[in-house]
């Protein structure tokens, strides 16, 4: 088994769709600089089950992610006969690495929370 780590930056919006028996599966692709910051790999994701509703929702263009999952090797059949492989990761993890939107700060409460002041509490 080959394990990946890979963090980048999304280079479209993530695509949602259903296998034909109805397993939510979630693709991307990830743009991964290199050591010099002109050259870049694009690295294929796919995300199943919750993790791609996940991804789906909280991703979007330019975010950075970071994932681990496994690295696959599928092939297909052109329709003049020609053979091509494609390699691309399963992902097991995504982790959403950009900032909240709506200005949410370290150590703020999260959006919709209500700060309490009641000196009856016991914590």
């Amino acid at each position: 088994m080959l394990k990946i780590f890979a963090i980048g930056n999304l280079v479209r919006d993530p695509e949602l769709r259903a296998t034909q028996s109805g397993v939510q599966v979630c693709s991307f692709t990830l743009a991964v600089n290199r050591k010099k910051a002109t050259e870049a790999d694009y690295i294929r994701v796919n995300a199943w089950r919750g993790l791609a509703d996940s991804c789906h929702r909280y991703l979007s263009k330019g975010k950075k992610a970071a994932v681990t999952g496994t690295l696959t090797l599928s092939s297909y059949t052109l329709n003049d006969g020609q053979q091509r492989y494609q390699m691309e990761v399963q992902a097991d993890e995504v982790e959403f690495l950009s900032p909240k939107p709506s200005g949410d700060m370290p150590g703020d409460p999260p959006s919709g929370f209500v700060s309490i002041d009641d000196p009856d509490l016991p914590f």
